[in-house]
């Protein structure tokens, strides 16, 4: 099969060994995979990061218990062990010797089949193109923030970061009833707000102290700076932000000032499919351009652009590899 390799450089390779899924696994032909900002900081070196990227994906069953054969699925990316403390204590996501597909010792979706535990499957309903079911993933960790801080309606929120899982997280927000700004760099994207009725904010424009809560989501170090500048005293900032590096920022301000850090990671999947499912999300806006497997060093070059939305990987192209060994 074929499959995008990281080791110190990103290669196609076309000849990589089917995987093996073990007792509780099932084995996934992907249909369509998304790049995301994890992906591009693991090919930077983030995490010293080998093997085959992706986490974001839509697929089928081929191999697996016959009740889920043929069925179209996505998932949740962290394998847990199921046994340590934190999964005892039921937050298998925190689990002390987990994998993260794609990330993290586990064979990634930017492949024409890759392998995931049966447990962490969720069907995809019929209602929800190949397309949508690849956004799950981001969606849910966006619904994630509302689980780290309870946000009432009306109350003003900034969002910092414009991307991808940003505009997903302001989509969240405005489900709840929150009053949405965006801290943006770029005309692009105020334009692209404005026109769906929310408030762009230049660095320059926004009132420092000013909001009681602010997500974070900008990849960036300065925008956690910007974060603690423009959060009120004894307000929340909702860090959504994985850096490459160590951003240096002035901590006195958090114990001063009696700010609230809270980290926020993976969310649940079965309401992201849910809002998917009912339209109250769209993220049709959000796709850039879709490339085949084949072309994956262009894509990954270009969803690196600045600015850019979700590239998506379209594996609309059946591979004969499991017939040729007779799965």
């Amino acid at each position: 099969m074929r499959a995008l390799v990281f080791d110190e450089t990103l290669k196609l390779v076309e000849d990589v060994p089917l995987p093996l899924p073990a007792a509780d696994e099932v084995l996934i032909r992907t249909r369509r995979a998304g790049i995301c900002n994890t992906d591009l900081e693991l090919v930077r070196g983030m995490y010293d990061f080998r093997g085959i990227p992706g986490h974001e994906f839509c697929g089928e069953v081929v191999q697996g218990p016959d009740s889920w054969r043929g069925r179209r699925v996505t998932g949740e990316i962290n394998i847990s062990c199921g046994d340590c403390r934190l999964c005892r204590l039921g937050i298998p996501s925190q689990c002390l010797a987990r994998h993260t597909l794609g990330i993290h010792d586990y064979p990634g979706a930017f492949a024409d089949y890759f392998r995931l535990p049966l447990r962490n499957l969720h069907v995809v309903p019929d209602g929800v193109s190949d397309d949508a079911a690849v956004f799950t993933e981001p969606l849910a960790a966006a619904l994630q923030v509302t689980e780290a801080v309870h946000i009432q309606p009306g109350s003003p929120v900034l969002v910092i970061g414009a991307g991808k899982l940003g505009l997903l997280i302001v989509q969240v927000l405005k489900l709840v009833g929150a009053d949405v700004s965006v801290l943006v760099r770029h005309e692009k994207q105020a334009c692209m707000l404005q026109r769906r009725g929310i408030s762009a904010l230049c660095i320059e424009d926004a009132e420092p102290q000013t909001f009681p809560v602010v997500v974070e989501v900008s990849g960036a170090a300065s925008g956690l700076e910007a974060a603690l500048r423009l959060v009120r005293s004894r307000g929340t900032i909702v860090l959504k932000s994985t850096y490459h590096g160590t951003p240096q920022v002035d901590m006195t301000q958090v114990a001063v000032r009696e700010i609230a850090i809270r980290g926020s990671r993976c969310g649940p999947f079965a309401p992201a499919l849910k809002l998917l499912e009912q339209g109250l999300v769209d993220v049709s806006f959000l796709i850039e351009g879709r490339y085949p497997l084949g072309e994956g060093l262009r894509a990954i070059e270009r969803a690196a652009n600045p600015g850019t939305l979700k590239i998506l990987f379209d594996f609309a192209q059946l591979d004969t590899d499991l017939a040729a060994a007779g799965t």
